[in-house]
């Protein structure tokens, strides 16, 4: 397993070994021994979540849930090819306002942890994209949050137009960073 660090290094570009021959190909695609040992994260993932998006130009997104359900995510894209990106919302962070965003897809097998106190969302490069990831906390709905994706703030480079890109009404509403409480400090 390749691990590096992003330009946010609490953020870890991950890519599994995948072994191929004329049959195809097999990849431990997660294994926390191995996890542990190349990253010292010792996450415990409690649920895994899949997404499937029809269309170039779905974003889904910026999502994040509160304390005491923080989630932190190791996503990873079995199908297609998504723009993907996580916002540091931690008050406090030398970080705090800046993204990263990185091509996860299918071909380049990369995936993205995703530690609580980043908003996360994706935008979508191909149809019938797949989206799988493991999260460190179950789903709570009082605590499940959003940031605007198109906030000029956070300067994130989608690869379409906000008017063009294909959300859910929750998604079209979300506040701007300068609007959001205090949910993580640094």
């Amino acid at each position: 397993m390749l691990v590096e660090p992003c330009e946010i290094p609490d953020i870890l570009r991950i890519t599994p070994k995948k072994h191929g021959d004329h049959r195809g190909f097999f990849s431990e695609t997660w294994n926390r021994h191995t996890f542990v040992e190349a990253t010292g994260i010792a996450a415990e993932f409690v649920q895994d979540n899949h997404s499937m998006s029809s269309e170039i130009g779905v974003i889904r997104g910026l999502h994040f849930q509160s304390p005491p359900y923080a989630q932190g995510k190791l996503l990873r894209v079995s199908r297609g090819a998504v723009f993907d990106v996580a916002v540091d919302i931690r008050v406090g962070s030398p970080t705090y306002g800046r993204h990263v965003a990185a091509e996860l897809s299918a071909g380049n097998w990369c995936q993205l942890w995703i530690p609580p106190g980043f908003a996360h969302g994706f935008c979508t490069l191909e149809p019938d994209t797949e989206v799988q990831y493991k999260v460190t906390g179950y789903y709570a709905p009082d605590n499940d949050h959003g940031l605007a994706f198109d906030d000029p703030a956070l300067a994130i480079a989608w690869p379409v137009e906000p008017a063009g890109a294909i959300l859910s009404d929750k998604d079209r509403h979300h506040p701007r960073l300068k609007d959001l409480p205090a949910y993580f400090r640094y």
